[in-house]
């Protein structure tokens, strides 16, 4: 069912373009914002270019819009400096346009937890990303608490599929090591389970809490696909490419240590501990909720075996 006015997109990357993308699809006017040049024409969609840390642009953005999705993200280098004035100005720019928000969120505010992470369990960030989100949280808590702007928060798992390349495990670097006949490397036990999230699914979750009244002032885990250890993961991942793949565990001495080359592997060393116990999460009340199952998962293994190829130029006869 439509949700009639415009729907304003912030942030063109990994899940903001498949919200774009699933509204579309739906006949919804959409405006899609990024600091980068405008995309690819569209029906239905207009592009607008700018730097959404500055309210004033944010607010320009957002100008009459009916329905705004925080899908920003910059980063890792820049999180600590960047999140905040991203996502508080997106705030302000939903509610000078009156509009309702649909925040993108993760789960680095709850830091270690003993067993499944629900929406109940403690926020207690371990990390200076996770320090971040946490204050994040509190600021959009009391946003809708004084009625300024109705949120509706989306927090998702780690993301993966076709097109996911960005702060992740099964990134840029997983697949250029895989293809190149490499081992792959995993931050901690590569045997514990690791719960994922399928990108698409992400999108559709975001757009489903926007079409239900009862989602906004809540906090909301999104589906994520039954924990898998990264070794079952990559041993359907190698099954769907018809290539064999090891994976390796990434001293965290190591870690560190290229971190002092590679600043984006200092700042995912911070989060190692995810794969230090199982990492689980509780979708539960999302689906008692809103229904709704993930995209099984070997139609997501096919589906990012075919996008891997395409992307890093390796046929089945060359591998």
């Amino acid at each position: 069912m439509s949700n009639a006015g415009l729907h304003v997109v912030l942030g063109s990357g990994q899940i903001g373009s498949l919200v774009a993308d699933e509204l579309l699809a739906r006949g919804e006017r959409v405006r899609l914002v990024r600091r980068g040049p405008a995309g690819a024409a569209r029906a239905g969609l207009e592009w607008m270019s700018g730097d959404l840390s500055d309210r004033a642009f944010a607010e320009t953005a957002t100008r009459g819009a009916s329905f705004v999705y925080d899908c920003t993200s910059p980063s890792y280098e820049r999180w600590t400096t960047l999140l905040l004035p991203l996502s508080l100005a997106a705030m302000h720019g939903a509610a000078k346009a009156g509009a309702k928000l649909v925040a993108l969120d993760n789960l680095y505010m709850y830091g270690r937890v003993s067993g499944p992470i629900s929406e109940r369990s403690p926020i207690a960030p371990c990390s200076r990303k996770g320090e971040v989100r946490a204050k994040l949280a509190e600021a959009r808590f009391e946003a809708n608490r004084r009625g300024d702007v109705r949120i509706a928060t989306g927090r998702a798992t780690d993301f993966f599929g076709p097109g996911v390349v960005r702060q992740t495990t099964y990134g840029d670097r997983f697949y250029r090591r895989l293809f190149a006949g490499k081992r792959v490397e995993c931050l901690g036990d590569p045997d514990l389970p690791h719960a994922l999230a399928y990108a698409p699914d992400v999108a559709r979750a975001l757009v489903t809490l926007a079409d239900h009244d009862e989602a906004f002032g809540e906090v909301w885990h999104l589906p994520a696909n039954p924990a898998e250890s990264m070794r079952q993961v990559v041993g359907r991942l190698s099954r769907a490419l018809d290539l064999p793949i090891a994976v390796a565990r990434m001293p965290r001495l190591a870690l560190r240590a290229f971190g002092v080359l590679a600043p984006i592997l200092r700042e995912v060393a911070e989060m190692a501990y995810q794969w230090d116990a199982p990492y689980i999460v509780d979708d539960s009340r999302f689906r008692a909720a809103f229904g709704g199952t993930p995209t099984p998962v070997d139609a997501i293994m096919a589906a990012t075996a075919v996008w891997a190829r395409q992307t890093y130029g390796v046929s089945s006869q060359a591998a």
